[in-house]
């Protein structure tokens, strides 16, 4: 079992940047998958990036690729996602996920065993 928390949501102006984190605690990172999503009001949640057990792939969705960076300090027991140049449409509530491998389907949310509670990310425009 894992424990998810993130942090690092907050109020911000298009074009700023922001860091969200992804702590665990239980077993550790580095034997956990792990992905970003979010989730608007009113829409689905949605696949924005993931990375392997170790850190040593990634996979984003065409959404996000290019301003969104995912990476992760297994040292730490840490996961982070780097948002740059946002835009009012990447208003949500931000998720991390913990799957026990890292699949072909990492886009997909029944992948994921453990989710986090979430931390809002607000873009004003």
């Amino acid at each position: 079992q894992v424990q998810l928390v993130e942090s690092g949501g907050g109020l911000v102006q298009a074009g700023d940047s922001l860091r969200l984190s992804c702590t665990a605690s239980g077993r550790p990172f580095s034997t956990y998958a792990v992905a970003w999503f979010r989730q608007a009001p009113g829409k689905d949640r949605e696949f924005l990036a993931a990375i392997t057990e170790t850190g040593d792939t990634v996979a984003y969705a065409d959404s996000v690729k290019g301003r969104f960076t995912i990476s992760k300090d297994n040292a730490k027991n840490m996961v982070y996602l780097q948002l740059n140049r946002l835009k009012a449409e990447d208003t949500a509530v931000y998720y991390c996920a913990a799957a026990l491998r890292f699949s072909y389907r990492h886009y997909s949310l029944p992948q994921y065993d453990y989710w986090g509670q979430g931390t809002q990310v607000t873009v004003s425009s």
